[in-house]
């Protein structure tokens, strides 16, 4: 059973994708240097260093056209807000982590921005764009809730934009059969964790389970994902990303395991492995010819690391071998800082999460 109260008026808020105990665990981790977190969190604050002179972006109206339609017009202004998340969501961790307050101040600066500035989104992707974007502005202020550096005022503020607008957005989406879907549950489950909205929460876990079986075929495959041809093999990741994701948000807040759930977990292992195959395999994707296959950039190798901490599966370690640690930082924010903050289902223990493999 949740027990949620209205964040404004509780003691201690806890953040649905960085538990307290994985903070802890990192933060000892960091003192003694171990790897790879030492490396992953040197990493982190520089690129954290490199965002503290950088200005907002928000936009009263976030206006995305259809990325099929006009490439570029989506990208110029999805980039807008996928900057000021990733920056809004690693200053948040940076501060988390080494306690320096410039980078909580600088967390807030991005999430006040976008908190009192934003008042809708429109076209054809604003919905999708504002949902996967935004996912790192929730995390972010999860992450700064307790802390003096935010104030009570603006906390309010951004409680209200996430009502508002951010709610409106992915509650819009969730009930789609593709990506679209995935992303809004995910979202929504941000939303419900940090408004602690035990019946907008229930609610996504029960749309999660409800139709798994009919996103994910019994050989592995994602029904609606691989309809994309060339880009089959990406969809299928960015899919499998934000279902993830609302797996680990959803175990970190009910204690409920659907990682290794007799349904759920034989899906999404199936899943994550038909993707690990044909990710090294490209030339054997049945969908298509020459697809996309994420090599020469880091995916799928940001959900596989994550992924690793829950399944503990030799084949995903040695794929990401030479490649960490991992930052994601492009276009949608689920896994990352995968090689920083491990996964662990059940207590952080050392003799069970120091790698053997960096």
């Amino acid at each position: 059973m949740l027990f949620f109260c209205y964040p404004l008026i509780c003691m201690a808020h806890q953040s649905g994708m960085h538990p307290n105990t994985q903070i802890q665990y990192v933060k000892l981790q960091i003192e003694k240097k171990a790897e790879p977190y030492y490396s992953a969190y040197l990493q982190l604050i520089h690129v954290a260093d490199s965002l503290l002179d950088m200005p907002q972006h928000a936009l009263k109206n976030l206006s995305v056209p259809g990325y099929y339609i006009n490439p570029e017009g989506h990208r110029s202004r999805s980039s807008l807000l996928s900057e000021d998340a990733f920056a809004a969501y690693t200053c948040a961790l940076s501060y988390r982590l080494s306690g320096k307050q410039k980078y909580g101040e600088k967390a807030c600066y991005f999430l006040n921005a976008w908190g009192t500035i934003n008042k809708e989104y429109s076209d054809s992707d604003g919905a999708l764009v504002l949902t996967y974007d935004g996912t790192a502005l929730l995390i972010a202020a999860e992450l700064m809730f307790d802390s003096p550096v935010w104030t009570e005022d603006a906390k309010m503020q951004f409680s209200q934009w996430v009502t508002l607008v951010y709610q409106q957005a992915t509650d819009s989406i969730r009930i789609r059969k593709n990506n679209w879907g995935d992303w809004g549950r995910f979202g929504s489950l941000l939303c419900a964790s940090f408004l602690n909205n035990s019946q907008n929460f229930n609610f996504n876990v029960q749309l999660i389970k409800s139709d798994l079986d009919q996103r994910i075929a019994p050989d592995g495959r994602m029904v609606e994902e691989i309809k994309r041809g060339k880009n089959g093999i990406w969809y299928t990741y960015f899919s499998l990303a934000p279902i993830t994701a609302s797996c680990w948000v959803i175990y970190n807040r009910t204690g409920e395991n659907l990682f290794l759930s007799k349904k759920e977990g034989v899906l999404i292992k199936k899943a994550l492995d038909y993707l690990l195959y044909y990710a090294k395999h490209p030339d054997k994707w049945k969908w298509a010819l020459n697809p996309r296959s994420g090599k020469g950039e880091l995916w799928p190798e940001n959900l596989l690391e994550a992924m690793s901490g829950v399944y503990k599966d030799n084949k995903y370690t040695k794929f990401l071998k030479h490649k960490r640690p991992i930052i994601y930082s492009f276009h949608h924010y689920a896994w990352t800082f995968p090689t920083l903050m491990p996964l662990r289902i059940g207590t952080y223990q050392e003799s069970t999460l120091l790698p053997d493999h960096y």
